[in-house]
């Protein structure tokens, strides 16, 4: 399971031009499923995200965690998260989970991450158009099968 975790000062998700999820200041987080993911990768992830100090204290240095701040995130589905470019010119999806089996982990780590902090999300499978403000830029990449 790979999230790409990005802090934001705003990020909304729209559907055929009409917005169906916005958030203030927080996370974006798209999150890529991979065959073989599990529950397990889903708690270290959710336990990462709300724990890691990236948001600026009050001398500017990154220090203060999501739950710090109040701040809410804003979970994107991102299948193209598992897509491999190392041969060829078309990506590779082979590794992606089916959508079904993604569909379920993609909502319980929703389900589970909300239980810390405020989350909005997109609609799995659907084309999206994804607004993101990043702060800073500030962007890191989790891999829960490394955590």
């Amino acid at each position: 399971m790979i999230a790409l975790l990005q802090r934001v000062s705003r990020s909304s998700v729209s559907i055929d031009g009409e917005e169906i999820a916005s958030i203030g200041a927080g996370y974006n987080i798209l999150l890529g499923i991979l065959k073989g993911d599990d529950e397990e990768q889903i708690d270290k992830l959710v336990q990462k995200i709300v724990h890691l100090r990236i948001f600026a204290d009050d001398a500017g240095k990154m220090n203060r965690s999501i739950l710090d701040i109040g701040g809410e995130a804003l979970v994107v589905s991102q299948f193209t998260l598992a897509g491999n470019v190392t041969k060829g010119r078309r990506p590779s999806f082979d590794d992606a989970m089916p959508p079904k089996e993604a569909k379920n982990l993609y909502e319980r780590f929703c389900e589970k991450l909300s239980a810390y902090i405020p989350v909005q999300t997109g609609r799995f499978g659907a084309m999206m158009e994804v607004e993101i403000v990043n702060d800073g830029p500030v962007t890191f990449i989790l891999d829960g099968r490394e955590l």
